[in-house]
């Protein structure tokens, strides 16, 4: 296509994920870490050793509540900018039909993804599920604020439900990690913040066909009249 002095092609940079996305996922990352670390060594002594990285098993314990409250509103943030991407719709059903061919790699020629595909989906609303019931065991659990006011058998049922859901949250991600180098481009997108066009065509066709393709269309007469683009990745703008 070419529209001018300004062409779009296949190594056309756009915009996968804004800035302020971006901040608040590594942000999430770090506090998911902290309080995955000090989780573990709490609920398994092999990995005791974990809790000196923030000094002391004592001041572990301490500061796990609070990091799981960071990483709880970074995601919260997070949800508020893609639910709505994450709805899922009938056209994803040609994902789940496909799956083998997605193993394999072929995910373009057995699917037509939005903006995210329908695994992607479902880790989500996984996520969603298991984020909140560690927030609310959490909050059950606190021992310096919060576990006097409930009975033992309501404790020990969140207990449960946190070390069940810590376990969702911790797959979840280690799932969500693969994914991520598994699909070249797709850690560049969340680093740097753009994917190339052809990323784009090829991973998540309607996605770039409805929504990304009208607006690199408007982009080029803003790159025309010098105007800031809205789509097109510049390093600099």
């Amino acid at each position: 296509m070419n529209k001018g002095k300004f062409e779009i092609t296949n190594d056309t940079r756009i915009i996968r994920h804004k800035l302020p996305a971006r901040l608040s996922h590594w942000f999430l990352v770090i506090s998911f870490f902290l309080t995955m670390f000090t989780g573990v060594a709490f609920f398994f002594p092999d990995f005791a050793w974990l809790t000196e990285i923030l000094g002391t098993p004592q001041l572990a314990r301490a500061i796990h509540p609070f990091t799981g409250i960071l990483m709880f509103i970074a995601f919260v943030f997070l949800c508020s900018l893609y639910w709505h991407h994450n709805i899922p719709e009938k056209n994803d059903i040609r994902w789940a039909k496909g799956m083998l061919e997605v193993l394999k790699g072929n995910e373009h020629a057995v699917a037509d993804n939005g903006k995210y595909n329908l695994g992607q989906k479902m880790l989500f609303w996984t996520l969603i599920l298991a984020m909140f019931t560690l927030m609310g065991s959490g909050i059950i659990m606190w021992r310096q604020y919060f576990s006097h006011h409930f009975s033992i058998p309501v404790l020990r049922i969140a207990i449960l439900l946190h070390s069940v859901c810590a376990f969702m949250l911790f797959t979840g991600i280690l799932v969500h990690m693969y994914m991520a180098f598994w699909v070249k481009g797709s850690i560049r997108g969340v680093v740097e913040g753009w994917v190339t066009v052809r990323w784009a065509k090829k991973h998540h066709p309607k996605w770039y066909r409805e929504e990304v393709l009208p607006e690199l269309e408007k982009d080029v007469v803003r790159e025309e009249k010098g105007e800031k683009t809205k789509v097109i990745f510049k390093k600099f703008s």
